[in-house]
């Protein structure tokens, strides 16, 4: 990730988006996950960089681990 997230309160509301543009990292996720490829978003946006891309994912993994839930507490919810 690196240097290549950032999150501004004046740039699109202060969401995560690729430094030096107005490219929200959900919005590259949600591309790929509907089918886009990588060479699609660098066709769509020729600002990023494959590095850029992966940026967004190494992002999204951090949100994804910050939360521990026991499986216990899951187990019973079921």
């Amino acid at each position: 990730m690196g240097n290549r997230i950032t999150i501004d309160p004046k740039v699109c509301h202060g969401e995560a988006c690729v430094k030096g543009t107005r490219i929200p990292v959900h919005q590259i996720l949600r591309m790929l996950a509907h089918g886009d490829t990588l060479e699609d978003l660098l066709q769509e946006y020729p600002s990023l960089t494959r590095d850029d891309i992966l940026a967004c994912f190494d992002y999204a993994a951090s949100l994804a681990e910050e939360q521990v839930t026991p499986l216990e507490v899951l187990s019973s919810e079921v």
